[in-house]
């Protein structure tokens, strides 16, 4: 499901960097252990290049109050809430990390090792009452996940970001690549 994630630029230069890009824009995003709805760095299409800009994740729900953080990339397509910002409006988290819970809510930090490293989750953006709000995509687990949990974020390598933000044809296969293996840490 992924319902929370790392972004610790102090620990991370590549993030640092990102951080920085976003804080020259305007943009004020969370540092440390980021929350569904707190304003966070998302790497987007810019008019040349990709950007980073800050936004607050999760889409508007159908209850007052309600965020939805995730989406299945099995379904993005069909569903009508994903489908046209699937279509056009892609974004990337850059991330230390994420974590999941177990069925007896114990916590895991997950990443490419047990380093803040930068990881790259897919998502989408669209605009609720002119206000832009992200989600990013699950996918199934594989093996360095399933003993956690039976969903887990769709994961870009650095070379992808751009092809998953301008190219259409690159995304839509993207949603049924295999996912790279990943070490946890249990959280105390």
């Amino acid at each position: 499901m992924c319902g929370r994630y790392m972004f610790q630029p102090d620990r991370n230069p590549e993030i640092k960097r990102i951080y920085q890009l976003a804080i020259d824009n305007g943009y004020d995003p969370k540092t440390g252990e980021v929350f569904p709805t707190d304003e966070t760095a998302l790497i987007i299409a810019g008019q040349k290049q990709v950007q980073v800009v800050g936004m607050n994740w999760g889409f508007s729900g159908f209850k007052a109050g309600q965020s939805i953080i995730n989406a299945r990339s099995e379904t993005v397509m069909q569903k009508q809430m994903f489908a046209d910002s699937f279509q056009k409006r892609r974004c990337v988290y850059p991330t230390t990390g994420f974590f999941e819970w177990n069925k007896s809510k114990q916590k895991y930090k997950f990443n490419f090792s047990n380093d803040p490293e930068t990881l790259f989750i897919a998502g989408c953006y669209n605009y609720f009452d002119n206000v832009p709000r992200s989600i990013l995509f699950t996918t199934q687990p594989n093996e360095s996940m399933i003993k956690v949990h039976d969903r887990m974020p769709l994961i870009l390598s650095k070379s992808q970001i751009n092809a998953w933000i301008y190219d259409n044809d690159f995304a839509a296969k993207f949603l049924k690549n295999d996912m790279p293996q990943l070490v946890s840490q249990e959280e105390k």
